[in-house]
């Protein structure tokens, strides 16, 4: 029996490996830095009162914002798959909607309906809002999934209801928890606007005030390292949370769905209450004061001469930056799935950690690299772009890896056996086969791009203002209703998305 040669993809390896070692700047930065500046001047630097106090409100916000959110993301999704409460559909929808509304967008709502809210009790109320679905989608998809078979065992064993979902259905739950709630506190770590508006301090915001205090100082590239540290311990956190326990399914045939549970009268009417009582704070209240702004504004505050630079200028830069994130995730995605091996693996972890880091730290890493190696790239849209791809590089990741997963490696041998170049094989086979999930990988990053703020305030080249740095401008001036129509163009850029992470989790759920 002849073997199947595995292919080599020299030519791939050797690009993955340097899109690789890009990926690890804003690591490199923060360790070269430290060892340029001294081990005395780093703990000088560490272990000052702001820095503790800095700590202090990240832990306190971790703290009280996560539970909360899982708790919403377990209480919701039960109530939508596994409950006969009327509208399940609908609310399933209307959940996952906040994630089309940008958290600084959230906060702005907010700070501009009840001035008085901020510190940590705004801080955590407007993160919560903002980031529940993000818990919400995981834990729903997997309750979909999840065979009632062992739920009638231990209904049948004498459990009361509340046991089995206890003691049957939350252990399996354990997965998407830790995984949404890794992205939670990484969305918590990374987020700059939302905790300005409420005047709350975390290290986002005072590397932003330090960064344009100091220029770059080295108080700011140390409170980077400092950030840098919490998403790693977050990941392995979340890494020692999900353990190496199976919950694959291994019986023959395919799992029946599960039956909706009837709620009695008052469960019903409190489930109802609170979902209303969610929807009404996530939803209503940035929508409707988005469109009390959005009246109450005048002919000077829709400024179509500076809207429309501002919307030309975000569908530019969010179309290059599609473009190349793809084109910089096609060697990474096609080695994992028709070359594996621990190089590969390795180069993967990479982008991963990387991409964890917040945007304000890879800026920095990014300012500072230029402006000492490269100074003619400093402040230009090569940076920029630069920063796009570091960032949003996982998210092209995934979605390439299931597509070229399904474009059988038959064909590529096939081309190549009618005399087709390797590159072309890939370009001409693989790639069209994976069009789908190439598709939604650069939208993925086409509306990512579209509501990154933090970078792009660092890195934009003068004159450029996208949709985000022009909110945010119009928004720091205490001019609503200016803002109003660059976030209303925000939100509805973000609703394919929403709908997209909506229904892909949907038809997931239902293979």
């Amino acid at each position: 029996m002849l073997r199947r040669r595995r292919p080599r993809g020299t030519a791939l390896q050797l690009i993955a490996l340097f899109i690789a070692l890009a990926s690890l700047i804003p690591l490199l930065f923060i360790l070269v830095v430290s060892v340029q500046v001294g081990w005395e001047t780093v703990i000088a630097l560490v272990w000052r009162p702001r820095v503790a106090e800095l700590l202090g409100n990240t832990l306190a916000l971790i703290a009280l914002t996560l539970p909360i959110c899982i708790l919403l993301g377990v209480t919701i999704a039960w109530l939508t798959e596994r409950t006969d409460l009327p509208g399940r559909r609908l609310i399933s929808a209307l959940a996952v909607a906040p994630l089309a509304i940008p958290a600084f967008i959230h906060s702005y709502a907010w700070v501009s309906l009840v001035p008085s809210i901020h510190g940590l009790s705004g801080a955590v109320l407007v993160s919560v809002l903002a980031y529940f679905p993000f818990l919400y989608l995981p834990i729903a998809a997997t309750l979909r999934r999840l065979d009632p078979a062992l739920e009638d065992v231990a209904t049948a064993l004498g459990l009361a209801p509340w046991r089995v979902f206890m003691r049957v259905v939350l252990p399996q739950l354990r997965l998407p928890v830790a995984g949404g709630a890794l992205l939670v506190g990484l969305h918590l770590l990374a987020e700059f606007g939302l905790y300005t508006f409420v005047r709350f301090d975390t290290f986002t915001t005072a590397i932003y005030d330090q960064f344009q205090s100091s220029f770059n100082g080295p108080a700011a590239n140390m409170l980077a390292g400092v950030l840098m540290l919490c998403c790693l311990g977050l990941l392995a956190l979340e890494a020692s949370c999900r353990g190496s326990a199976r919950y694959a399914r291994l019986g023959s045939g395919s799992p029946r769905g599960s039956m909706p549970q009837r709620l009695g009268r008052g469960i019903r009417l409190a489930g109802l209450l609170l979902l209303a009582t969610v929807l009404a704070l996530a939803l209503g209240v940035p929508l409707l004061t988005l469109l009390h702004w959005l009246g109450a504004g005048t002919q000077q505050h829709w400024a179509w001469q500076a809207i429309v630079p501002a919307l030309a200028q975000t569908l530019a830069l969010a179309s290059v930056a599609a473009v190349l994130t793809l084109a910089a995730a096609v060697p990474v995605s096609w080695l994992a799935i028709r070359a594996p091996c621990g190089l590969q693996r390795w180069l993967e972890k990479c982008h991963y950690v990387s991409s964890s880091l917040p945007g304000i730290v890879v800026a920095l890493a990014l300012v500072t690299v230029s402006i000492r190696y490269a100074p003619g790239l400093y402040q230009t849209l090569v940076t920029l772009l630069l920063a796009y791809v570091l960032m949003f590089l996982p998210r092209a990741m995934i979605n390439l890896r299931a597509g070229i997963a399904q474009a059988p490696i038959e064909l590529e041998d096939m081309a190549r056996s009618l005399g087709r170049s390797p590159r072309q094989a890939l370009l001409g086979i693989t790639l069209r086969l994976a069009a789908p999930g190439a598709s939604a990988a650069a939208a993925l990053v086409f509306l990512g791009v579209i509501n990154e703020l933090t970078a792009t305030l660092l890195l934009a080249p003068n004159g450029t203002r996208t949709l985000a740095s022009a909110f945010w401008a119009k928004s720091s001036e205490i001019d609503y209703a200016a803002a109003a129509p660059y976030a209303l163009l925000m939100v509805l850029m973000s609703l394919p998305l929403t709908w997209l992470l909506h229904s892909h989790s949907r038809r997931a759920a239902d293979r």
